[in-house]
């Protein structure tokens, strides 16, 4: 059996009437591990106080998860090959544009990481570019989604 993921969206109307369009956004996801996150609307859909601009927003939830699934893969291939690293600091980037329908799309994701490596085997930049393009063709999200995703390391 396939395994499957799930996660629980919570939202209220409360007191507003709702048809008038003047109704939170706020809502809260929940994950099967326990965790709770505060979401939202972006304040780029929905003007505040409308959106909460301290909540995740579904946009921001993409980048995160498509960053994350990377640097996953990344980290299993370098300890595979026998790297150590230190630190993974990923400062990602999604941008929103129209497609040739006109409907606004999530098209470009950059991945800005910067690694710390350890040890006394130390990849080459040709590895550390091969371990991108590895965990990039590896990573569920990336495997998933439409958006271009361009991997732009910090030295």
């Amino acid at each position: 059996m396939a395994p499957s993921f799930s996660a629980g969206v919570e939202w209220q109307r409360g007191e507003a009437k709702f048809i008038d369009k003047r109704y939170s956004r706020a809502h809260t996801w929940r994950f099967d591990g326990g965790a709770v996150v505060a979401g939202s609307s972006s304040p780029h859909s929905v003007p505040l106080p409308f959106s909460d601009d301290k909540a995740v927003d579904p946009e921001e939830a993409l980048v995160a998860a498509l960053a994350s699934c990377h640097m996953l893969f990344f980290v299993g291939g370098a300890a595979r090959d026998g790297y150590v690293i230190d630190s993974y600091i990923d400062n990602a980037v999604g941008m929103m544009e129209k497609n040739a329908s006109g409907k606004m799309m999530i098209n470009r994701i950059t991945l800005c990481p910067k690694i710390v490596f350890s040890g006394d085997k130390r990849p080459t930049p040709a590895q550390i570019a091969a371990l991108h393009h590895w965990a990039h063709e590896e990573c569920y999200i990336a495997n998933s989604i439409r958006a271009e995703v361009v991997i732009e390391p910090v030295p």
